[in-house]
């Protein structure tokens, strides 16, 4: 199985199933505080998931392993075709329930999708200048 450390403009793939997986044990009582950088030099401080790797797949269901980053974009395609973007290192599960927020900016812009409602993962480095000090 080819095994490929990277992070681009690529699309990658997640089953809810290896969502779960990869989610295992974490809730929000394991994210950790971390400090950002945003492009113009300003700093944000924020809890993440504790998650470094994430499991996925390219187009041709080869096993990719991306470098979790604060540009790292999650699209979540529902069953009734509604497309909710958050970021992967903001996101938990919790009682078959997807948590994540779409920004970094507002506390209250979240989302819950209950897992049996997602039909597709997308994963995506954003290719947001923010990086983790």
């Amino acid at each position: 199985m080819l095994i490929i450390l990277l992070a681009s403009c690529k699309t990658y793939y997640i089953t809810t199933s290896n969502l779960i997986e990869q989610f295992r044990g974490i809730d929000s009582t394991k994210f950790t505080t971390v400090n950002v950088v945003g492009p113009m030099g300003e700093s944000y401080k924020y809890l993440v998931n504790p998650i470094r790797i994430i499991k996925c797949l390219d187009k041709q269901n080869n096993l990719v392993e991306l470098i979790n980053s604060p540009s790292i974009e999650t699209r979540i395609t529902e069953a009734n075709g509604k497309r909710v973007i958050l970021y992967f290192d903001r996101i938990y599960l919790s009682d078959s329930v997807l948590y994540g927020v779409k920004s970094r900016f507002i506390p209250f812009y979240d989302e819950s999708i209950p897992l049996k409602n997602i039909e597709m993962i997308e994963i995506q480095d954003g290719k947001k200048n923010f990086k983790y000090k």
